[in-house]
């Protein structure tokens, strides 16, 4: 695949979790945005409003059939502090989220 061919199936994805963010959770278009390829950090842009109902501030993107899953989890984490958050697809696959078990225990714990 071309270079340009892999970024813009990349910027696709990207802008589709972008939707799916807006539509289910409510959001502002100017509070989710996708960032440009290429661009160094997090993969969506959340504003604080945002990351008060959704608090991952490192949201890494990957749509790729061979995917080293650790190294992309590890890229997300490098975005800064808090919940990282890598969400994966191949062709003609599901969406996927990958996210720290402790986080995931963390947010269905019983609350008392």
């Amino acid at each position: 695949m071309k270079p340009a061919s892999a970024k813009a199936k990349g910027r696709k994805f990207q802008q589709h979790i972008r939707d799916l963010l807006i539509k289910h959770l409510g959001f502002d278009e100017l509070d989710c945005k996708s960032t440009s390829m290429g661009a160094g950090g997090t993969d969506i842009q959340l504003s604080r409003a945002a990351l008060e109902k959704f608090p991952y501030p490192s949201i890494e993107c990957k749509n790729q059939e061979k995917l080293n899953v650790w190294a992309a989890y590890k890229q997300a984490q490098s975005h800064g502090d808090g919940d990282a958050l890598l969400f994966i697809t191949r062709n003609r696959a599901p969406s996927l989220v990958v996210l720290d078990a402790e986080t995931f225990i963390r947010l269905h714990k019983a609350k008392p």
